[in-house]
């Protein structure tokens, strides 16, 4: 449903890593550590740390190779991220990890010191793989790290280790969240350092209050278990959260003043405020319509607000769970608004000030870098085109914006830049051109190394996707893709499959490599004659602007699905389309859709593929649901949480129907779909079932599930949905 690597990217099986843009973070795999001036780079690559060079790419140093990691009597430790002290002198390396719902967040972790050359455990005295997010001291001299929900600072010198918290349990959890916070607000890192080495500000969730969610588990002993999460649904309180700051030598934790209540509202968000004697943190009410930045002084127990804003729907939290755009010494910083109906960047002065840095009727999708000492503001955004994204800079004083990405690019564009903003590794792809990496100088864009990028717009393979346009009978411009058969014959009709998501997670329509293609299918559907498309509705996440982005306020199952459902009109209009072999199909979110496509519009769609899907809306975590259909307190909130869930539409059922759910989804309950099954039975309405023991909302576990998940779609579409022309 939400933050979730299965839902845009399942066509293609691929899982999207989060790339921290942080240097106290550990680097997510082969993400580039910027060396000091800016031209160099790190990576791990085969159990070693390489630095490369962005001007030739030959030129390769083994800063840390495998016999360095190798402890005495043991095999190398591998690894898996890494990250490099302030005056590089020692790297963190974290190996051995082990998965926390979504990613790899326990683990090992050693320091490596590059001048002694000597390799020290962390933790040593802690279980294996318990530890999470160590971070080095910016002065270099100790780590600190979570451990069984609890902080601990060890010097390096010494080895010598401080326990900073000391009541942590599986429910009062100190510097990491609960499974709400990180699902929906990406939260995982719950602690910081302070800059002067001194102090730690950390988050601690109380989730005493919250009901389990109980999850059987069926197979993995002789008897059944019961696995517990806890897991707040939609109109039920959230976890308290509070903020502290403990000294790294121990001591009482001060407890920041932050106002309002502490289960009413979120605070998604905190670092240091470019000091160490306060923190800023961005609080949201309940609702998430409301968003506070205070200044917390922790010394003094002041928390003084500076920027808030509301909105009629919702607010989005800052984008990057860590990390913070200081400029001008701490005075100010860069923060993204939809105050004006479109996604802006505002300079936010301390005292409160703000001044807006962009202009015009546009999206900044994200920040790639604030280069203040060269007075630029790096950012992507698609003034003209909502399925691309273009590098863009402006003057950091405001003003109007200049592309930075070619002209003769057209699609998709991703920049690494570096800290200095000299260098960018420049990644790019679009529907008929895989993937391209090089290097550029900026703000020229001049190529110094890596592959070439020429797009021959003119010369598409054959089978690429089409893009278009449909306006519904509502008035509304839909973008879609679509990839027609292989031998296409406009003469003759085709059966068609529509792709869809749908709810304000994920955008389905971009112009990258891969769209079209469906990783759920064994074999071609081109070659096997089938049209393969998508289509985005209001509320999905393009940079179209703030009302169409937020239309779907109250509106998940109803909005979103007539869109879908009105497109697909227009697109049945078109003469080689078959509209007795209409499917449609989903996962997660577009499970939900796919299940409301199929209840409320019969006479469209004829076969349908749900995965994974929310069958019942109140049922759903309330971070989530809350923050796009409101806080169902009464009947009358609870209403929309009714009138968009499958559930309440499953009488209507008339085509074929396919649902698939693993039994061990911590995030979409299997719950969900026996409260769908009990109410299509109720109806005598018939469907398929394939139920997935102890499979997570991935459904990937196991032996040979990927190949029986895909088989059993393929056979269920070709059966129901028949291929070829007529």
């Amino acid at each position: 449903m939400t933050n979730k690597f299965y839902q845009l990217k399942i066509t293609l099986l691929v899982a999207v890593l989060l790339l921290f843009k942080y240097n106290a973070i550990l680097a997510q795999g082969n993400a580039t550590h910027w060396a000091a001036d800016g031209y160099q780079y790190f990576v791990a690559r085969g159990g070693e740390i390489i630095e490369l060079d962005t001007r030739d790419d030959a030129k390769k140093t083994v800063i840390v190779s495998a016999g360095m990691l190798k402890p005495a009597g043991k095999p190398a430790i591998g690894v898996k991220r890494f990250a490099f002290s302030t005056d590089g002198k020692e790297v963190l390396i974290n190996t051995n990890t082990k998965r926390v719902w979504r990613y790899d967040t326990r683990g090992d972790y050693w320091v490596y010191n590059l001048e002694t050359k000597t390799l020290t455990q962390l933790g040593k005295a802690r279980p294996a793989s318990s530890l999470m997010f160590a971070k080095l001291s910016p002065d270099g001299t100790r780590a600190a790290y979570v451990s069984e929900h609890n902080i601990y600072v060890e010097t390096l010198s010494t080895g010598a280790v401080k326990q900073v918290t000391t009541d942590g349990t599986t429910k009062l959890i100190n510097g990491t969240f609960d499974w709400v916070y990180e699902e929906e607000f990406d939260c995982r890192d719950g602690f910081r350092w302070s800059p002067d080495s001194k102090a730690i500000a950390y988050w601690q969730i109380d989730a005493r209050k919250i009901k389990n969610y109980l999850m059987l588990n069926t197979t993995d002993s002789i008897y059944p278990y019961v696995v517990p999460v806890e897991y707040p649904v939609a109109g039920q309180d959230p976890s308290s959260c509070k903020l502290g700051v403990v000294s790294a030598d121990g001591g009482n934790t001060s407890w920041l003043n932050v106002p309002g209540d502490a289960v009413q509202h979120y605070i998604p968000r905190m670092e240091w405020a470019a000091n160490s004697d306060a923190v800023i943190l961005q609080q949201l009410n309940r609702a998430q319509t409301e968003s506070i930045l205070y200044v917390c002084n922790y010394k003094t127990g002041a928390a003084t607000p500076i920027f808030s804003e509301k909105d009629n729907a919702w607010i989005d939290v800052k984008e990057e769970p860590i990390g913070w755009n200081w400029i001008e010494k701490g005075k100010a910083f860069i923060w993204a608004s939809e105050q004006d109906g479109w996604r802006h960047l505002y300079k936010i002065a301390l005292d409160g000030k703000k001044t807006l840095l962009t202009q015009g009727n546009y999206d900044v999708i994200s920040v790639s870098l604030i280069d203040e000492a060269g007075g630029l503001i790096y950012f992507i955004a698609s003034p003209d085109n909502a399925t691309q994204k273009y590098l863009y800079k402006v003057k950091l004083s405001g003003g109007i914006p200049q592309r930075v990405t070619p002209m003769d690019e057209p699609g998709t564009h991703d920049y690494e830049i570096s800290t200095n903003g000299k260098i960018a590794i420049h990644n790019f792809s679009n529907s008929y051109t895989s993937p391209l990496e090089e290097k550029v100088s900026l703000p020229d864009h001049k190529h110094l190394s890596g592959d070439v990028i020429k797009v021959d717009a003119a010369n598409k393979p054959k089978g690429s996707p089409e893009f278009f346009r449909v306006k519904t009978v509502d008035g509304i411009d839909i973008d879609g893709w679509m990839v027609k058969p292989t031998n296409f014959d406009p003469a003759k009709k085709y059966p068609v499959v529509f792709y869809t998501y749908g709810e304000p997670a994920s955008q389905v329509v971009t112009d990258t490599y891969g769209i079209g293609k469906n990783g759920m299918y064994r074999g071609d559907m081109a070659a096997d004659g089938y049209i393969y498309m998508a289509v985005d509705n209001r509320g999905a996440p393009c940079p179209r602007g703030r009302e169409w982005r937020k239309a779907i306020y109250k509106n998940i199952g109803t909005l979103n699905i007539r869109d879908q459902a009105m497109a697909a009109k227009e697109i049945l209009k078109w003469p080689f389309i078959d509209s007795s072999r209409v499917a449609v199909w989903g996962w997660s979110g577009g499970g939900s859709s796919t299940l409301n496509l199929m209840f409320q519009y019969p006479e469209i769609y004829k076969t349908g593929i749900a995965v994974a899907a929310v069958g019942w809306q109140l049922s759903y975590d309330n971070i989530y649901q809350e923050r796009y259909m409101g806080v169902p307190t009464d009947d009358a909130g609870r209403s929309f949480f009714i009138k968009g869930s499958p559930v309440t539409y499953a009488k209507n059922l008339k085509g074929n129907l396919l649902y698939i759910h693993g039994t061990g989804d911590d995030n979409v309950h299997y719950q969900n779909a026996e409260l769908l099954i009990n109410e299509l039975i109720k109806y005598n309405r018939q469907f398929q079932l394939m139920s997935y023991p102890n499979r997570s909302h991935g459904i990937f576990e196991g032996a040979g599930t990927r190949l029986h998940l895909a088989t059993l779609y393929t056979q269920y579409l070709r059966d129901h949905c028949a291929p070829g022309a007529k």
